[in-house]
């Protein structure tokens, strides 16, 4: 086991979040900034590639077991887009309220809403690790033309829980952590860890 990682971000939320998870095993979760880390490229079409690249170049440079995700919104009557290209949906610079905007305008006319969040973490204790540990949450909804709810980032006003009778977006954070794809991928993640323990 180790009891240090880099995080292959420097998204503050993320490191709080990893960071609260982890502690509980003794592990201390250093964001690749600290560490002199450039951001990576994402290449890849999926989200397995691109997390996995992240991680072995965070370990790479480092020398330390790394932690990286890579996650988005896919929507069916899209093929699956924007994917791996959530983010930057509609282009540069990164902007929520273009990417909504765009992903409606897609969807005008279409009466197939389905769409599910992904999110998959990789951890490598090497960069050359060749088995990493991976772990997969996948989150069901819908997408609304009308936005709803002022929590949370990027898709969730517009991604509606039908169990919920709500957007993510109207959830309280505390529930959209334990309930979200990247909740599901944590807690896997956790449960592997603990395993090798």
């Amino acid at each position: 086991m180790f009891d240090t990682l880099v995080l292959a971000s420097n998204n503050a939320g993320k490191l709080k979040e990893f960071s609260a998870l982890l502690a509980p095993l003794g592990i201390r979760v250093v964001p690749q900034g600290e560490l002199g880390v450039p951001e990576c490229p994402e290449p890849h079409i999926t989200f397995l590639e691109n997390a996995l690249e992240k991680a072995r170049h965070a370990s790479r440079v480092t020398g330390l077991p790394a932690l990286a995700d890579d996650s988005g919104v896919c929507v069916e009557a899209l093929g699956g887009a924007p994917g791996v290209y959530s983010a930057r949906f509609a282009g540069e610079p990164k902007s929520d309220a273009a990417n909504n905007a765009l992903l409606i305008d897609k969807l005008a006319g279409e009466s197939n809403r389905r769409a599910w969040y992904t999110c998959v973490l990789v951890l490598v204790r090497h960069a050359e690790d060749p088995q990493p540990l991976v772990a997969e949450g996948v989150w069901q909804g819908e997408i609304v033309d009308e936005p709803r709810g002022e929590g949370g980032f990027g898709y969730d006003p517009h991604f509606w829980l039908p169990v919920e009778g709500k957007t993510v977006a109207e959830l309280p954070s505390e529930r959209k952590n334990r309930m979200s794809h990247r909740g599901q991928a944590i807690d896997t993640l956790l449960a592997r860890l603990k395993a090798m323990a």
